[in-house]
């Protein structure tokens, strides 16, 4: 629980940080107009230069990892999808393990009984968690858009009547928030919860954990209790999209907004800086995976690693014409015949 209490203490220095920074210096153009850009130029040089360092990297072999049938003899079924032979099922593979995660829905757990035998449970939570975070991370990133755009298009606006298609006392009840919060909380305690995943847990692991629920505890504040101020919070947003630094000035400086939207807006910027940096990046790292991304067609084609350098062979054949004599001499076999000369004669 160490490495845990200073993952959370880093996540609250930054709520102090900018708090003291807004409600006492009156820093409110940095943490809306400074502190964003800085954060999105950091996350989209840091992103573009881990994914160009992947790519560099040689993987001489073809290492798909597999969990089915290969393609073998026509009599076999083969299992296209978690043993593919072609692009389409490899595309058909990696849709499902980015979209749904298929290999942690086949997560089972294993125990050693007292009678010493091995026994398999249903271990279905990991997925679940991870299902409900991810994507309800994805959709609340995709409806809050509407912030960022005027007007806001269709595919925003349809997806946020789904989204709040309840109403609690007059307003809409944004489902996606609370799964973002669901999952990223049962992360948290699974990872606190088992043993063995507490033990290898670091701060860094930790950290991006306290620093999402934080993100998502401060939406849903702002959303259902504090009801931040929505149209000055739009023109800061449009401000940021515009480029327009004198839009940004003017509505931070003629609107009160809830010191909230600065913790929250602070913390979002915090996620993309740290992002590139963390294990966060598997959301790029998944599509550069030898394992995930290759074909298992090592029956049907020859791959030759392209790093190999060009080697010089010394053929029997080569071998026996240079030292002939000295293997004639001591009684060794000899596949060929020689003239005078020493020239290869086939042997008749």
């Amino acid at each position: 629980m160490k490495n845990a209490g200073i993952a959370l203490a880093f996540v609250l220095a930054i709520l102090a940080v900018v708090y003291v920074g807004v409600e006492l210096l009156n820093l409110d153009f940095f943490f809306g107009g400074v502190l964003p850009y800085i954060a999105i130029a950091v996350f989209i040089v840091g992103f573009i230069y881990r994914i160009y360092k992947w790519a560099q990297s040689p993987v001489p072999f073809r290492i798909p990892t597999t969990a089915g049938q290969q393609k073998s003899l026509d009599f076999i079924k083969q299992n296209k999808i978690e043993n593919p032979s072609s692009k389409g099922g490899v595309f058909v593979r990696m849709a499902l393990e980015v979209l749904c995660f298929r290999s942690l829905f086949r997560n089972s757990k294993a125990e050693v009984t007292d009678e010493g035998n091995i026994t398999y449970q249903w271990e279905k939570w990991l997925w679940l968690f991870a299902l409900c975070f991810h994507w309800g991370f994805f959709l609340t990133v995709f409806r809050h858009l509407r912030f960022f755009t005027d007007p806001v298009p269709f595919p925003v606006t349809l997806w946020e009547k789904i989204d709040g298609v309840f109403w609690v006392d007059l307003q809409a009840l944004y489902l996606t928030g609370f799964l973002l919060l669901l999952g990223i909380t049962g992360l948290f305690i699974r990872r606190i919860y088992l043993d063995k995943v507490r033990y290898i847990s670091l701060v860094n692991d930790f950290f991006p954990l306290f620093l999402i629920m934080g993100i998502a505890i401060t939406g849903l504040t702002m959303r259902y209790l504090t009801h931040a101020d929505v149209t000055a919070i739009k023109e800061v947003a449009m401000g940021l999209s515009h480029f327009d630094f004198g839009q940004i000035m003017a509505a931070v400086t003629a609107n009160d907004i809830s010191v909230m939207f600065w913790f929250h807006l602070s913390l979002v910027c915090t996620l993309l800086i740290y992002f590139p940096a963390s294990k966060l990046m598997h959301a790029g790292g998944v599509f550069m995976s030898p394992t995930r991304n290759m074909a298992n067609n090592n029956r049907m084609v020859r791959h030759i690693n392209p790093w190999n350098p060009e080697v010089e062979v010394h053929s029997y054949q080569e071998y026996e014409h240079e030292f002939h004599q000295k293997m004639k001499a001591v009684g060794l076999p000899l596949d060929w015949d020689y003239d005078e000369e020493g020239n290869q004669i086939p042997k008749k």
